[in-house]
């Protein structure tokens, strides 16, 4: 489909199929997400998880719209990423990677699946150890889980991109964490996964966005990364990058043969979102993609690292924002947290009071199918009690 007829029916939620879509795409990578943290082990090779969650992706997507005359793409719209302590995100290592899991690391899962260009992404904070997460730890995975129920609830029509960025600010330094720089949570479109309007995580003066207001019928990827270390990540080994994403506005005449075999595998398979290295050939992977880098046909997603020591959560979900209110399709129960901090500030505590929903009709029911955030509604939630977002 050319950019002219996509920009004349450009799809949104005003369409019962396209909630469908997202809802059903959404309910996949929530279960690949349960899959991949019940694989997460000791001694488990990283690279082995991530295939077993994007495989999983595959599979249930590819038994989706079989039959249809159409055909509908579906698959995975955002690789399994496993970044382990202090590294920060995009950790999707090749084949040939040994790295394995220990006990006691903090794992940020990220993922995401789409049917139809219709995209849902998740990401969670997983600790590899039985009982509650304590200390600092348990801060900073608080930090992030708190931020992000406050985002649900202020990103909303009406409300807009800076009153986000101030509330998540100020929630991560409650618990005397920081908010990662550079991290954007971005608009969600057909096959767009970084659309134009976007939620800056941390305000400094390199990075300026648009304001905007949220509107009805729009759909959001909320992105918390939170550190107790500075959250000025760095990018350490350039070989560690392996998830790209084809720039599709972008164009040059390789030289090399490596690279041309490569960009056109990449062209056929994975056009429009992003994918791992490790879906292609690695000898000439390693070769070509350099290339592609170098020319920007390829925009890189670089694995990023805070200071060893300094502990990172990641909570990402998907959020349509539906006429009758906001509806966070993708999530993940956390484990028994036990900060050292608590919420005492009257403004947080007032946004976490706030409810998900706009127009309730009397006597609604309070918890509608896959949804558990409603139960956090009316009482502030001190960041322990973690059912606020749970998904059964």
């Amino acid at each position: 489909m050319s950019d002219d007829e996509r920009e004349e029916k450009e799809l949104d939620l005003t369409s019962p199929d396209v909630v469908t879509k997202y809802k059903s795409a959404a309910e996949i990578v929530n279960k690949a997400l349960q899959l991949v943290i019940s694989e997460c082990k000791p001694k488990a090779k990283v690279v082995d998880i991530c295939e077993k969650g994007d495989s999983f992706i595959r599979e249930q997507t590819g038994n989706m719209y079989k039959n249809v005359k159409k055909k509908i793409e579906r698959g995975v719209a955002f690789p399994t990423c496993i970044s382990v302590n202090n590294t920060v995100c995009h950790f999707s290592p090749l084949a040939s990677d040994e790295t394995v899991l220990e006990e006691g690391d903090i794992l940020k899962i990220d993922m995401g699946c789409h049917i139809d260009g219709f995209i849902a992404v998740v990401a969670h904070t997983h600790v590899l150890q039985e009982g509650p997460v304590t200390g600092r730890a348990a801060d900073v995975i608080a930090a992030a889980n708190t931020a992000a129920e406050v985002a649900l609830r202020l990103v909303r029509p009406g409300k807009n991109n800076k009153d986000v960025t101030e509330a998540i600010n100020k929630v991560a330094a409650a618990y005397d964490c920081k908010i990662v720089e550079g991290v954007l949570s971005h608009q969600l479109k057909q096959f767009v996964i970084d659309g134009n309007k976007v939620i800056i995580s941390a305000s400094n003066p390199d990075t300026k966005v648009d304001e905007f207001e949220f509107e009805e019928n729009e759909v959001y990827a909320v992105d918390i990364v939170t550190s107790t270390g500075e959250g000025k990540p760095k990018l350490l080994d350039e070989k560690q990058t392996t998830v790209y994403k084809r720039a599709v506005d972008k164009n040059y005449h390789l030289k090399m043969k490596a690279s041309r075999f490569i960009f056109s595998e990449i062209n056929q398979k994975f056009p429009i979102l992003p994918f791992s290295a490790r879906a292609l050939e690695e000898k000439r992977a390693r070769l070509g993609l350099v290339e592609c880098v170098n020319h920007e046909l390829l925009q890189p997603y670089p694995v990023l690292h805070e200071k060893p020591g300094d502990y990172v959560a990641h909570i990402k979900f998907t959020v349509l924002l539906m006429p009758n209110g906001s509806d966070r399709i993708t999530s993940h129960s956390l484990q028994e947290l036990q900060p050292t901090k608590t919420i005492d500030d009257p403004e947080i505590k007032a946004w976490l009071a706030l409810g998900t929903k706009t127009k309730k009709k009397g006597g609604g029911k309070k918890k509608k199918g896959k949804k558990g955030t409603e139960s956090a509604e009316a009482e502030p939630m001190d960041a322990t009690t973690n059912g606020a977002e749970s998904q059964e």
